[in-house]
């Protein structure tokens, strides 16, 4: 709100003509913003903006690991409460690296993909638990090793982290 002579606000050229009316108090147009509020201050406008899922195998590490590094790494199942918490969005509670992988990609990591089981083929076969690899080469026990990788006693969740941005790195070099 620009206060002033009436009908021109203040700072302006007097020989321009005036696009406002004869009032005391006027607001010129050109200086209205959808976002302004009558008395001049400036209110916040909600947008959705949608996060881009991963296309590829290491950017699905790497958003794993964003997920991990930000809740925590959770040992044992995909996440904790899993029947007495459902107000709670997955992305915001601690997950084992399966479910973060499939959280990463299609948001649910109760939810199959393509692309998180090619992820987590390529870190099953990365991992060593007790100096072997895993017992079967399928999706399940892939899956059920690198679950023991994570669920062995003392590994953290900077541990987890760390190995997932070292399988991006190590599979982008790869591609």
């Amino acid at each position: 709100m620009t206060r002033g002579r009436p009908g021109r606000p203040s700072g302006c050229d007097p020989s321009a003509p005036s696009t406002t009316s004869e009032i005391e108090d006027t607001v010129t147009i050109d200086l209205i913003r959808p976002t302004d509020l009558p008395a001049g201050h400036r209110r916040a406008v909600h947008v959705d903006v949608t996060i881009p899922r991963p296309t590829t195998v290491p950017a699905v590490f790497r958003a794993a690991a964003r997920l991990l590094a930000a809740n925590g790494l959770h040992h044992g199942d995909y996440f904790p409460n899993a029947l007495s918490d459902k107000d709670t969005p997955y992305a915001s509670r601690p997950l084992s690296i399966p479910a973060a992988l499939r959280c990463a990609v299609v948001g649910d990591p109760r939810s199959y993909s393509l692309l998180a089981d090619e992820a987590l083929m390529v870190l099953g076969d990365r991992l060593t638990v007790d100096e072997g690899g895993p017992e079967y080469r399928d999706l399940f026990g892939l899956e059920s090793h690198v679950d023991d990788w994570a669920d062995v006693e003392g590994r953290t969740t900077e541990c987890a982290v760390a190995v997932l941005y070292a399988a991006a790195d190590a599979t982008a070099v790869s591609l």
